[in-house]
């Protein structure tokens, strides 16, 4: 969410006369996240976020975009994108994607208690059943290719003991999604990045699940392993904090039960979630795109999460 296309009040206004939103009223960038350019934006028809995607591009923004429709027609607090006056989701602004999306309630909160946790849990379920009959399918962008591909290019930046932990992970996990157990394990669309900044809460409630643009089809597991790294952790060290991570699994299994399997693979998902953002943050550390405002994520937290993960201790699960 950091300003890298600093869209101009006479590009909005010129880009507003596709959508039936009315005239602009306010337009404000928002500072915080890495991704893309997105602006609070205020119009005659209300309050929506509007962002210009600076890597997605035409082709891969329909699976994200209808997912995110597909979720709001269900009843799930999610933003729904607005459609053009011509009946599509997407825009064009300087040659580049553009959505604009309801403007959800809420601000996030970054000291969730087991009660949060219990709420994300059973709405985390609820959108992988929902999501089930989702009729498009797009592969996880960041996922192993990716891996492979930035690990390659962050090579010359990183020290050698780095380089040769990181490729050790890789290995392992290409040999964990290539494997029977894999095959079986189930899933279908997924958000992918649903950090505690991604959830907007109102009135002790969930107001809104934001920032679907990493989604894609890949695990559930996965998807909850993500999850359960950031809200149900001491941020400083990576380490579970038992009521919280217990709070969320039982929730969410009491939704859409997790199953023998999926505890057999639970710690080597957890790792494939701690490495993901471990490598995704070295990228955008070491290989980072100008912008107006970023402030690039320690990777050290991700580094430490995996060593973590890896280590024998127990790991936490539903009762």
């Amino acid at each position: 969410m950091a300003v890298f296309t600093a869209l101009t009040e006479a590009e909005v206004e010129r880009l507003l006369r596709q959508y039936s939103l009315g005239r602009l009223r306010a337009l404000q960038g928002i500072a915080s996240g890495i991704e893309n350019s997105n602006f609070f934006l205020s119009t005659d028809a209300g309050e929506f976020v509007l962002t210009v995607f600076e890597r997605l591009n035409f082709a891969q923004l329909p699976f994200c975009l209808e997912l995110m429709q597909h979720l709001a027609r269900r009843g799930l607090p999610v933003p729904e994108p607005r459609e053009t006056r011509s009946g599509t989701l997407m825009a064009e602004a300087r040659g580049k994607p553009v959505a604009i999306v309801d403007r959800l309630p809420g601000r996030w909160i970054d000291a969730p208690t087991p009660a949060h946790c219990t709420a994300m849990g059973e709405l985390l379920a609820r959108m992988h059943l929902q999501a089930r009959d989702y009729p498009r399918f797009q592969p996880n962008l960041r996922g192993i290719g990716w891996w492979k591909d930035v690990l390659v290019r962050l090579e010359p930046k990183l020290a050698d003991e780095t380089v040769h932990e990181l490729a050790e992970e890789v290995i392992f996990q290409d040999t964990f999604f290539r494997s029977a157990a894999f095959e079986r394990l189930p899933g279908g669309p997924v958000h992918a990045d649903l950090f505690r900044d991604n959830v907007l809460w109102q009135d002790g409630r969930i107001g809104g699940v934001i920032d679907f643009y990493f989604a894609g089809c890949t695990l559930w597991l996965y998807d909850l392993a993500v999850t359960v790294n950031d809200w149900c952790v001491d941020l400083a060290t990576g380490s579970f904090e038992p009521p919280r991570a217990q709070a969320l699994l039982d929730a969410y299994h009491a939704v859409r039960p997790l199953t023998e399997l999926e505890h057999e693979c639970w710690r080597t998902v957890l790792r494939a979630a701690a490495l993901r953002f471990w490598i995704s943050r070295l990228y955008d550390l070491h290989l980072p795109r100008a912008a107006q405002t970023l402030t690039p994520h320690d990777p050290g937290r991700f580094e430490a999460t995996l060593r973590l993960r890896r280590a024998a201790a127990a790991l936490p699960w539903p009762r």
